[in-house]
C-alpha cells in the first residue's frame, strides 16, 4: 500500500505511479491527485469514500471523472460508499450504465472481444 498526497513531491509521485503499473504494490490511495487526467489502465478498483457528501469532489462530473479510473480495466469496478443515494450519484451512476451499455452494443455489433492492455 502506498499513499499520494498533494506534500509528495513530483519525482517520487512519478515513482509512486511507475511502482504501482509494474505490481510493486497493489493499493494506491489518494485524494484528488488521481481524480483526473490519469491514464492507468492497470486501476482495477477505485473506492470513492463519502460518496454522498455533495460538493465539488462529489458532484456528477466528479464521481464520473473518479469512477473512469477504473474504467479501461476489463473487470473494473468502482465502489461509492455512502449513507444515502444523492442525486449525483444516481446521475454519476446512470451515465457510467448508459456508455458501458453503448460500448458493449458497439463491441457486439463488430464482433470485437476486449483484452485488457498493459502500458509500459
Amino acid at each position: 500500500v502506498r499513499y499520494l498526497h498533494s506534500e509528495v513531491e513530483t519525482v517520487e509521485r512519478v515513482e509512486i505511479i511507475r511502482d504501482l503499473r509494474l505490481g510493486e504494490f497493489d493499493v494506491l490511495v489518494g485524494i484528488n491527485l488521481l481524480r483526473e487526467g490519469l491514464d492507468l489502465p492497470e486501476v482495477s478498483l477505485v473506492a470513492i469514500l463519502d460518496a454522498d457528501k455533495e460538493g465539488f469532489l462529489r458532484s456528477e462530473r466528479s464521481l464520473i471523472q473518479t469512477i473512469g479510473r477504473a474504467a479501461r480495466h476489463l473487470n473494473g469496478m468502482a465502489i461509492l460508499y455512502a449513507d444515502t443515494v444523492t442525486d449525483s450519484m444516481k446521475r454519476a451512476i446512470g451515465e457510467t450504465d448508459r456508455r458501458r451499455a453503448k460500448q458493449i452494443e458497439f463491441n457486439a455489433k463488430r464482433g470485437i472481444t476486449p483484452i485488457g492492455i498493459s502500458k509500459q
